[in-house]
């Protein structure tokens, strides 16, 4: 699935576009390396989300199907430290 759908899907980014325009600044890397947002992921890859006020860096576990809650996604991803 492509990333901007992953970010979105996991309440990590508001919008598809929001998740899109954060690729195209470059503050998105996938397991290292700058991803575009039609980059593909799948269970065990590491993302790296820059945004102004923290970067968050997870691994994905599972990914989901379709939009998720706030209280579900968790479930997908775990934080790295």
């Amino acid at each position: 699935m492509r990333i901007d759908l992953v970010l979105k899907y996991l309440c990590l980014a508001k919008s598809r576009s929001s998740a899109k325009a954060l690729c195209d600044r470059g503050a998105v890397l996938v397991n290292g390396a700058t991803a575009r947002a039609a980059s593909l992921i799948d269970p065990g890859d590491r993302i790296e989300l820059r945004v102004p006020e923290r970067t968050v860096h997870i691994e994905i576990i599972e990914v989901p199907a379709r939009q998720t809650s706030k209280t579900d996604a968790p479930k997908y991803y775990r934080l790295v430290e």
